[in-house]
């Protein structure tokens, strides 16, 4: 297997130049809705140059009503999630540096079991990924467009709460809340969000996937708010496939945004 490339040989299998060095945001075939295994994922970023690549798989969740989900790996499964990224990242610790942690939910119902797991599990960190606001089978789901206006309240309430705790590295897809109501309640909220956020130092993620798969988000509308306030941002691949890990037509539109609005790009984390 050819781990990387010189200069020439990138060029003439189009892997582009300044591609990100570090990503903490990917899944795998875990989440039931991803495809690919950690080692495959592992290899194409040595391809692509990737010197730090980070799993965060979707938490499990103790649920108590016997509901059983279709987005995530069950509390038992999680121990060998962490020992395969432990065992892969020995292997090829030469190559790449190689963390384990999950995008999580802040659920107040589950937050102490789940965090009792992490510690257990000798996790590396945590990503806020606010898919919804309470036990999935509830509902709703944040990208479900809406006009109400105690929908996207709730939201930044929660991401605001979430964060207070000290448990999550930073804030994934922060544009995820699909509110198509009045921009000045918009504007209120995710300026009430990205000031909080800049004030516990925590970055916000401009989201390859997002871009790639034609969702509303990375959202212009939001991007101006972080570049006036000079939140922390960090590009994250939300890979959910092999091919998603060297997306570089959506990074470049990513890298667009940032430029347009002046965004406070970081290329790394210390974790």
């Amino acid at each position: 297997m050819v781990l990387w490339y010189n200069s020439d040989e990138r060029e003439g299998l189009g892997i582009m130049e300044n591609f990100i060095t570090a990503n903490y945001h990917a899944h795998t075939f875990r989440c039931l809705h991803a495809q690919g295994t950690e080692q495959e994922y592992i290899e194409e970023a040595i391809r692509l140059g990737i010197r730090e690549f980070g799993f965060s798989d979707h938490i499990p969740c103790p649920f108590k009503d016997g509901y059983v989900s279709g987005i995530r790996m069950t509390m038992d499964e999680a121990r060998g999630y962490v020992e395969t990224v432990r065992s892969l990242g020995e292997r090829y610790r030469d190559y790449i540096k190689l963390y384990v942690g999950f995008e999580a939910e802040y659920i107040p119902e589950f937050y102490d079991e789940q965090m009792l797991m992490y510690y257990r599990l000798n996790c590396d960190y945590l990503i806020l990924g606010q898919h919804f606001l309470c036990s999935e089978e509830r509902g709703p789901y944040m990208g479900t467009k809406t006009d109400d206006e105690s929908r996207i309240r709730s939201y930044v309430d929660t991401v605001i709460a979430a964060m207070e705790k000290g448990s999550y590295l930073y804030l994934a897809h922060p544009d995820l809340i699909n509110y198509c109501g009045m921009d000045s309640v918009y504007d209120w909220e995710m300026t009430r969000l990205c000031r909080r956020m800049k004030e516990l130092d925590i970055p916000l993620e401009l989201n390859i996937l997002g871009m790639g798969s034609g969702r509303n988000y990375p959202s212009e509308r939001f991007w101006r708010i972080p570049g006036e306030i000079g939140n922390r941002v960090i590009v994250g691949l939300d890979a959910h496939s092999v091919a998603g890990i060297g997306d570089f037509a959506s990074y470049g539109k990513c890298m667009a945004i940032a430029e347009k609005f002046h965004l406070n790009i970081i290329n790394r984390l210390d974790i």
